[in-house]
Protein backbone atom coordinates (compact mmCIF):
# COMPACT_ATOMS: atom_id res chain seq x y z
CA UNK A 1 0.00 0.00 0.00
CA UNK A 2 2.49 2.40 0.54
CA UNK A 3 4.48 1.36 -2.61
CA UNK A 4 1.32 2.31 -4.16
CA UNK A 5 1.54 5.58 -2.80
CA UNK A 6 4.66 6.37 -3.07
CA UNK A 7 4.23 5.61 -7.14
CA UNK A 8 1.09 7.80 -7.21
CA UNK A 9 3.16 10.74 -6.04
CA UNK A 10 6.09 10.17 -8.31
CA UNK A 11 3.54 9.97 -11.01
CA UNK A 12 2.03 13.42 -10.44
CA UNK A 13 5.28 15.30 -9.98
CA UNK A 14 6.27 13.71 -13.62
CA UNK A 15 2.90 14.83 -14.86
CA UNK A 16 3.11 18.61 -13.44
CA UNK A 17 6.49 18.87 -14.95
CA UNK A 18 5.98 17.94 -18.46
CA UNK A 19 2.62 20.05 -18.06
CA UNK A 20 5.02 22.75 -17.26
CA UNK A 21 7.57 22.22 -20.03
CA UNK A 22 4.38 21.98 -22.38
CA UNK A 23 3.73 25.60 -21.88
CA UNK A 24 7.02 26.63 -21.63
CA UNK A 25 7.92 25.56 -25.10
CA UNK A 26 5.00 26.55 -27.06
CA UNK A 27 4.70 29.08 -29.20
CA UNK A 28 4.70 32.82 -28.56
CA UNK A 29 0.89 32.39 -29.27
CA UNK A 30 -0.43 29.88 -26.75
CA UNK A 31 3.00 30.51 -24.39
CA UNK A 32 1.89 30.90 -21.19
CA UNK A 33 3.00 33.80 -19.22
CA UNK A 34 4.97 33.96 -16.33
CA UNK A 35 1.99 35.11 -13.82
CA UNK A 36 -0.25 31.67 -15.35
CA UNK A 37 2.87 29.52 -14.30
CA UNK A 38 3.90 30.99 -11.28
CA UNK A 39 0.72 33.28 -10.05
CA UNK A 40 3.39 33.68 -6.30
CA UNK A 41 5.50 36.10 -8.75
CA UNK A 42 4.18 39.66 -8.52
CA UNK A 43 5.40 41.83 -11.87
CA UNK A 44 7.67 44.36 -12.03
CA UNK A 45 5.96 48.31 -12.96
CA UNK A 46 6.72 49.03 -16.35
CA UNK A 47 9.51 51.97 -16.15
CA UNK A 48 8.97 54.93 -18.45
CA UNK A 49 11.61 54.64 -21.62
CA UNK A 50 14.69 57.23 -20.56
CA UNK A 51 16.36 58.67 -23.73
CA UNK A 52 20.30 57.76 -23.55
CA UNK A 53 21.77 61.39 -22.48
CA UNK A 54 24.70 62.51 -24.23
CA UNK A 55 27.96 63.07 -22.36
CA UNK A 56 28.87 66.54 -21.13
CA UNK A 57 32.09 67.68 -22.07
CA UNK A 58 34.04 70.62 -20.13
CA UNK A 59 34.61 73.66 -22.01
CA UNK A 60 34.52 76.26 -19.85
CA UNK A 61 37.47 78.13 -19.81
CA UNK A 62 39.44 78.61 -16.92
CA UNK A 63 39.46 81.73 -15.11
CA UNK A 64 42.26 84.36 -13.67
CA UNK A 65 42.04 82.64 -10.25
CA UNK A 66 43.08 79.29 -11.73
CA UNK A 67 46.69 81.22 -11.92
CA UNK A 68 46.12 82.52 -8.37
CA UNK A 69 50.45 81.10 -8.44
CA UNK A 70 52.09 83.19 -9.95
CA UNK A 71 55.02 82.23 -12.47
CA UNK A 72 58.14 83.24 -10.16
CA UNK A 73 56.87 81.60 -6.64
CA UNK A 74 58.65 78.48 -6.56
CA UNK A 75 61.13 79.47 -9.49
CA UNK A 76 64.96 78.24 -8.57
CA UNK A 77 65.77 81.88 -9.67
CA UNK A 78 66.59 84.66 -6.94
CA UNK A 79 66.83 87.98 -7.68
CA UNK A 80 70.38 89.60 -6.58
CA UNK A 81 69.81 91.61 -3.51
CA UNK A 82 69.40 95.10 -4.57
CA UNK A 83 66.98 94.15 -6.71
CA UNK A 84 64.43 92.57 -4.24
CA UNK A 85 61.94 94.77 -2.71
CA UNK A 86 62.14 96.90 0.64
CA UNK A 87 61.52 100.09 2.04
CA UNK A 88 64.01 102.25 1.45
CA UNK A 89 65.39 106.15 2.30
CA UNK A 90 64.32 108.25 -0.84
CA UNK A 91 64.26 112.08 -0.75
CA UNK A 92 61.04 112.90 -3.08
CA UNK A 93 59.15 116.02 -2.88
CA UNK A 94 56.81 113.83 -5.23
CA UNK A 95 53.44 112.94 -3.59
CA UNK A 96 52.71 109.31 -1.57
CA UNK A 97 51.74 107.01 -4.06
CA UNK A 98 53.54 108.56 -6.87
CA UNK A 99 55.80 105.59 -9.00
CA UNK A 100 59.14 107.01 -10.50
CA UNK A 101 61.58 104.87 -12.62
CA UNK A 102 65.00 105.50 -12.34
CA UNK A 103 65.19 104.02 -15.62
CA UNK A 104 69.48 104.40 -15.12
CA UNK A 105 69.39 102.28 -12.57
CA UNK A 106 67.25 99.77 -12.80
CA UNK A 107 64.24 100.66 -10.08
CA UNK A 108 61.19 101.44 -9.50
CA UNK A 109 60.12 103.66 -6.56
CA UNK A 110 56.52 103.69 -5.03
CA UNK A 111 56.82 106.96 -3.07
CA UNK A 112 55.81 106.30 0.73
CA UNK A 113 56.27 109.97 1.95
CA UNK A 114 58.18 110.87 5.23
CA UNK A 115 61.61 110.14 3.19
CA UNK A 116 60.61 107.30 2.40
CA UNK A 117 59.65 104.56 -0.71
CA UNK A 118 59.01 101.13 -1.89
CA UNK A 119 61.55 100.28 -4.41
CA UNK A 120 61.63 96.86 -6.43
CA UNK A 121 63.97 95.86 -8.79
CA UNK A 122 62.92 96.35 -12.68
CA UNK A 123 63.90 95.63 -16.31
CA UNK A 124 63.69 98.60 -18.78
CA UNK A 125 64.12 99.64 -22.50
CA UNK A 126 67.27 98.56 -24.40
CA UNK A 127 69.54 100.46 -26.06
CA UNK A 128 67.56 103.21 -28.32
CA UNK A 129 63.94 102.05 -27.01
CA UNK A 130 64.43 104.11 -23.56
CA UNK A 131 61.81 107.16 -23.20
CA UNK A 132 61.19 109.45 -20.09
CA UNK A 133 58.37 111.83 -19.10
CA UNK A 134 55.00 112.21 -17.29
CA UNK A 135 52.01 109.70 -17.23
CA UNK A 136 49.19 108.03 -15.13
CA UNK A 137 47.95 105.10 -15.28
CA UNK A 138 45.20 104.19 -17.46
CA UNK A 139 44.06 100.92 -17.15
CA UNK A 140 44.94 98.11 -14.56
CA UNK A 141 44.79 94.43 -16.13
CA UNK A 142 45.00 90.91 -14.00
CA UNK A 143 46.66 88.04 -16.50
CA UNK A 144 46.39 90.35 -19.39
CA UNK A 145 46.27 89.17 -23.25
CA UNK A 146 49.15 90.61 -25.22
CA UNK A 147 48.68 91.95 -28.79
CA UNK A 148 52.35 93.23 -29.79
CA UNK A 149 52.15 96.76 -31.50
CA UNK A 150 52.62 96.91 -35.13
CA UNK A 151 56.16 98.45 -34.80
CA UNK A 152 57.43 95.93 -33.12
CA UNK A 153 55.69 93.33 -35.36
CA UNK A 154 57.56 95.53 -38.47
CA UNK A 155 60.66 94.57 -35.94
CA UNK A 156 60.38 90.92 -35.17
CA UNK A 157 58.02 89.28 -37.93
CA UNK A 158 57.79 85.90 -35.94
CA UNK A 159 56.05 87.32 -32.89
CA UNK A 160 52.25 86.10 -32.66
CA UNK A 161 49.94 88.74 -33.36
CA UNK A 162 47.44 87.90 -30.38
CA UNK A 163 48.14 85.76 -26.86
CA UNK A 164 45.48 85.04 -24.34
CA UNK A 165 46.84 86.24 -21.04
CA UNK A 166 48.53 83.42 -18.77
CA UNK A 167 51.74 82.43 -17.10
CA UNK A 168 53.34 81.93 -20.54
CA UNK A 169 52.58 85.48 -21.34
CA UNK A 170 55.57 88.14 -21.44
CA UNK A 171 53.23 90.62 -19.96
CA UNK A 172 53.41 88.28 -16.69
CA UNK A 173 50.53 88.35 -13.99
CA UNK A 174 49.77 91.90 -14.01
CA UNK A 175 49.64 95.45 -16.48
CA UNK A 176 49.39 98.54 -15.70
CA UNK A 177 48.65 100.95 -19.06
CA UNK A 178 50.34 104.30 -19.11
CA UNK A 179 48.73 107.20 -20.85
CA UNK A 180 47.98 106.64 -24.31
CA UNK A 181 50.89 105.45 -25.22
CA UNK A 182 52.21 101.76 -25.85
CA UNK A 183 54.12 101.14 -22.74
CA UNK A 184 52.89 99.47 -19.66
CA UNK A 185 54.52 98.68 -16.46
CA UNK A 186 54.04 94.66 -16.74
CA UNK A 187 54.84 91.23 -15.10
CA UNK A 188 57.63 88.83 -17.09
CA UNK A 189 57.65 84.98 -17.47
CA UNK A 190 61.82 85.54 -17.37
CA UNK A 191 62.38 86.72 -13.93
CA UNK A 192 66.13 86.46 -14.83
CA UNK A 193 66.08 89.69 -17.13
CA UNK A 194 65.13 92.37 -13.81
CA UNK A 195 67.75 94.57 -13.55
CA UNK A 196 68.67 94.53 -17.51
CA UNK A 197 68.28 97.13 -20.11
CA UNK A 198 66.59 94.30 -22.59
CA UNK A 199 62.21 95.64 -23.27
CA UNK A 200 61.16 97.83 -26.24
CA UNK A 201 60.55 100.49 -24.08
CA UNK A 202 57.95 98.62 -21.11
CA UNK A 203 58.72 98.77 -17.46
CA UNK A 204 59.00 94.70 -16.13
CA UNK A 205 58.94 93.58 -12.78
CA UNK A 206 58.68 89.64 -11.50
CA UNK A 207 55.62 88.12 -11.04
CA UNK A 208 55.55 89.39 -7.28
CA UNK A 209 56.24 92.41 -7.03
CA UNK A 210 53.67 93.20 -10.15
CA UNK A 211 51.42 92.12 -8.17
CA UNK A 212 52.21 93.85 -4.84
CA UNK A 213 52.15 96.90 -6.61
CA UNK A 214 49.21 96.78 -9.04
CA UNK A 215 47.40 95.88 -4.97
CA UNK A 216 49.14 99.84 -4.39
CA UNK A 217 48.27 101.21 -7.45
CA UNK A 218 45.07 102.87 -8.93
CA UNK A 219 43.88 104.29 -12.38
CA UNK A 220 44.69 107.84 -12.45
CA UNK A 221 48.51 107.41 -10.56
CA UNK A 222 50.96 109.50 -11.66
CA UNK A 223 53.91 107.45 -13.00
CA UNK A 224 57.59 109.44 -13.49
CA UNK A 225 60.12 108.10 -15.79
CA UNK A 226 63.14 109.42 -15.89
CA UNK A 227 65.63 109.36 -18.87
CA UNK A 228 68.46 107.49 -19.47
CA UNK A 229 70.47 109.87 -19.79
CA UNK A 230 70.30 111.54 -16.05
CA UNK A 231 72.42 109.05 -14.40
CA UNK A 232 72.31 110.84 -10.75
CA UNK A 233 73.29 108.38 -8.02
CA UNK A 234 71.27 105.72 -6.89
CA UNK A 235 69.51 107.54 -3.81
CA UNK A 236 67.41 104.72 -2.76
CA UNK A 237 69.38 103.24 0.44
CA UNK A 238 67.91 100.34 2.06
CA UNK A 239 65.93 101.10 5.92
CA UNK A 240 64.84 99.05 8.19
Amino acid sequence: MLNQNAVARSRAVVFAALAIGAFAFASPAKAASQSQLFPFILPLPAQPHQPAQPYQYETQQPSVQAYAATEDEGSAYELPPRLRRQIVNYASHEAPGTVIIDTPNTYLYYVLGNGRALRYGIGVGRDGFTWSGTQSVTRKAEWPDWTPPPEMIHRQPYLPRQMAGGPGNPLGARAMYLGDTVYRIHGTNAPETIGTHVSSGCIRLTNNDVTDLYSRVNVGTKVIVLPMEQRRADLGSATR
